[in-house]
């Protein structure tokens, strides 16, 4: 029987435990927390659920598919269309986004007239290129011949432009334009160097729709860690691993802190660029090409930014996020409500919040935590998010420093960013180039960030493994 040792038990390093628990392996997961979930996983404070990280909202058709993979009925989640999905304010003109193309164009119209129909053809437009383009979110590396049978071929020059190139190309106002492509700047980054696929979004939303899980984003690695432990995926908590041992540029196993070594037939790393850049022996870096190494070391790292774990007393209104954009530096705020989705959540009159703000991460790593904290004052002095509760209270924070130590991120970051450039190049591939045996999952394999995408990239991950030991 193949040992397989996973590094890490984030989502997709979970669902890559299952299916290879499901083809016969023997499979161990190392964790250096004490719960999986990885920056999906939730917690409690004060009686208050939150989910910890920052996936807000789920894209359906990728986690169906993810979960009938590792054969989980997505609907043991209890997902719950979001009608009512999140507002916008640029330069004081606001944006609603609700589920109903034809709400969201009425409000398009009435504040800026003639353009209602025009939104409307880009949602069609945009919803062509989202059937075209989808079933290769499920593939590893799409060949010519799927590109052929699902038509993607005429939407290359779509791929080869930015974000920002797209939208313009709408004809959209530009404060409408800034609120369509809110997705990149909650990321903390420009839209003329994010991709393209980002303005599907909206005509997912209207299509297919935007979901949240009774129980929030949380219940998806509870779901899935219980589906492991039922195959006797063996877990270990609390241990993390310091180095990937590797032979002749073969991976034989991983060391642990305090000098265990566990042999393994294959690993499968989910922490992303750090499996590169800190885990591997001498061994391991020397297989990596001197150029690939410095392209490795200089690609932009996306911060988690700064979150404010929040009790807000008063009636929570409808949408269930609001945004707002500001010029200068890190502009972007983010409120989350959750109660508008469950309101089971509320208690005496007391509802949980998110308060989320992107920080550039050479901006956080330059001003340290003393900076990081006085950002975090900022954000939590702004009227726009104040005015709409009587009362509040701070129940905790977390800044990237913290985020880093508590989730042990590579230099205090999520995953290299999603830019175009990096988008195209593929992001980093499932199965290593350069190690035989050693494998990637997580969302810096995958050209998207959500959740969902997390869970789809374990499958393809397994897969590389379970094709490698058959041949």
């Amino acid at each position: 029987m193949q040992h397989i040792v996973i590094i890490g038990a984030g989502v997709g390093g979970l669902t890559a435990a299952i299916r290879l628990g499901q083809r016969g392996c023997r499979v161990t997961v190392v964790e250096a927390r004490d719960q999986p979930g990885g920056l999906a996983a939730r917690f409690e404070i004060e009686g208050f659920r939150f989910d910890a990280g920052p996936y807000i909202l789920l894209d359906r058709m990728g986690l169906e598919w993810a979960f009938r993979q590792v054969a989980i009925d997505v609907e043991q989640l209890s997902l719950q269309r979001i009608a009512d999905v999140y507002e916008t304010d640029v330069a004081g003109q606001p944006f609603r986004m609700f589920a109903s193309l034809d709400e969201t164009a009425a409000g398009i119209e009435s504040r800026w007239p003639g353009n209602g129909m025009l939104y409307r053809q880009f949602i069609a437009q945009m919803q062509s290129r989202y059937a075209r383009l989808q079933p290769l979110q499920c593939s590893a590396h799409p060949r010519l011949g799927e590109l052929l049978q699902s038509g993607a071929w005429r939407d290359v020059g779509f791929l080869l432009r930015s974000l920002g190139s797209v939208l313009a190309r709408s004809g959209l106002p530009a404060p409408l334009a800034a609120a369509l492509g809110i997705w990149t700047h909650v990321a903390g980054q420009t839209m003329a160097k994010a991709p393209s696929p980002l303005a599907l979004v909206p005509a997912v939303i209207h299509s297919v729709g935007a979901y949240y899980p009774q129980g929030g984003i949380g219940a998806i690695p509870e779901t899935l860690f219980a589906a492991a432990q039922r195959l006797g995926v063996n877990f270990r908590f609390e241990t993390k691993v310091s180095r990937i041992r590797c032979h002749g540029r073969v991976a034989s196993g991983v060391e642990l802190c305090g000098g265990e070594f566990l042999a393994a037939d294959s690993i499968v790393s989910n922490i992303g660029l750090g499996t590169y850049r800190q885990l591997l022996d001498d061994d391991g870096r020397g297989a990596i090409p001197a150029r690939t190494q410095r392209m490795l070391g200089s690609l932009p790292l996306q911060s988690p930014g700064v979150c404010v774990y929040l009790a807000v007393k008063g009636r929570v209104e409808p949408p269930y996020l609001r945004f707002r954009i500001h010029s200068e530096p890190d502009g972007c705020r983010l409120l989350v409500t959750p109660s508008v989705l469950e309101p089971a959540l509320t208690r005496d009159g007391w509802s949980p919040a998110r308060l989320i703000a992107p920080l550039h991460h050479q901006r956080a790593e330059a001003g340290g935590e003393t900076q990081q904290r006085a950002f975090v004052a900022r954000v939590l002095a702004e009227e726009w998010w104040r005015s709409s509760f009587a009362e509040f209270r701070v129940l905790a924070t977390r800044i990237p420093q913290e985020w880093g130590s508590t989730y042990h991120l590579f230099h205090n970051s999520m995953n290299p960013v999603m830019t175009a450039k990096f988008m195209r190049a593929g992001r980093l591939a499932h199965r290593s180039p350069w190690i035989r045996r050693l494998y990637l999952t997580g969302s810096a394999t995958h050209p998207g960030q959500w959740v969902s995408f997390c869970a789809v990239s374990g499958v393809l991950a397994a897969d590389r493994v379970l094709q490698d030991l058959k041949d």
